[in-house]
């Protein structure tokens, strides 16, 4: 069996690492804080859709202007731990939320509270401000 040249198979190694540093981007470009605002805003809004998936649950919700927002919730793990279940919430209920919106300006914020129903729902408490 002929071996392949070392660069062949330096070339080859390259290529698949540069691979998955290009296809894992958007999945770290999406979690942890980085990508969003440190200061936290409130948002009023209306449950529009919710999915309780992995990796991160989150709702969609359309603010008092009609625009749509993304809110994404803690892990699984966490948003269940603050008792955000499924049936909790329904589309349709009005919430507020706590959170860090994106640093780009899109519609999209990462949440730390949600009150529903005369209930807070905390995701992140030791990042609530006061």
């Amino acid at each position: 069996m002929k071996k392949p040249a070392p660069f062949r198979v330096l070339l080859l190694a390259s290529a698949l690492a540069g691979a998955s540093v290009t296809l894992a981007a958007p999945v770290f470009a999406h979690h942890g804080w980085s990508w969003a605002e440190s200061e936290e805003t409130t948002l009023q809004a209306t449950i529009t859709a919710i999915s309780l998936a992995p990796p991160h649950p989150e709702l969609t919700v359309t603010d008092e202007a009609g625009r749509e927002w993304t809110v994404e919730l803690g892990n699984p793990g966490r948003t269940e731990r603050a008792g955000f279940t499924e049936g909790t919430a329904k589309p349709g209920d009005a919430v507020t939320i706590l959170g860090n919106r994106a640093l780009d300006g899109t519609p999209l914020m990462k949440a730390v509270r949600i009150m529903l129903n005369g209930t807070d729902y905390d995701f992140y408490p030791e990042r609530i401000d006061g």
